[in-house]
């Protein structure tokens, strides 16, 4: 399997900016969606793209760049597009934070807390609530192990499972991503 296409944050500027951009898809969850992302992307959630791929691919024929915070997520829609029949991808390199150091226009809307912030406040707490408890009961501080473990783990496979899990609260949830309004808003235009 090749590598992924990638399109550097300037050549995506000069496309949008042309006006002959190509449809951004944004697989972030639609809570990060809400709080920043490129005027005129869909978002269209990694799990939904995943689970729907094959009816999204007939309505994603042109040119598409994937974006997501770093990439990883994008790579992984990438994939899941490929398989499904879907040429023409790229992936937005260094997704969104490449995008807003580069000082690419965002629209803004409430603002939240990245997964990747909220991971390591959540694993840091359990790491310093399991040390300070073990000074009482030694056998707690294996659960900063695990914590530890778990992270290393999330880094070999690039995958977190206590991100996925943070993804699912209320709080990260923003508005919910049906597929009907997404193949919606892909047929009318509205990104």
């Amino acid at each position: 399997m090749s590598a992924p296409v990638t399109l550097d944050v300037a050549e995506l500027r000069r496309l949008v900016e042309s006006g002959t951009g190509p449809r951004l898809i944004d697989v972030r969850t639609p809570g990060e969606f809400e709080a920043a992302h490129i005027p005129g992307s869909y978002n269209v959630p990694l799990d939904l793209l995943r689970e729907h791929r094959d009816e999204l691919r007939h309505h994603l024929d042109e040119r598409v760049v994937l974006i997501c915070r770093s990439g990883q997520r994008a790579g992984q829609a990438e994939r899941a597009l490929a398989t499904a029949g879907l040429p023409n991808l790229r992936l937005l390199a260094g997704g969104m934070t490449a995008w807003q150091a580069a000082g690419g226009s965002v629209r803004h809307g409430k603002p939240r807390w990245d997964l990747e912030r909220q991971v390591r406040l959540v694993a840091g707490a359990i790491v310093a609530s399991a040390v300070l408890a073990g000074v009482f009961y030694p056998p707690v501080t294996w659960l900063a192990g695990l914590v530890g473990a778990g992270l290393v783990a999330a880094a070999l496979s690039n995958t977190c499972l206590l991100g996925l899990l943070l993804a699912k609260l209320p709080y990260n949830r923003g508005p919910r991503a049906t597929v009907e309004a997404v193949v919606a808003a892909l047929v009318d235009g509205r990104g």
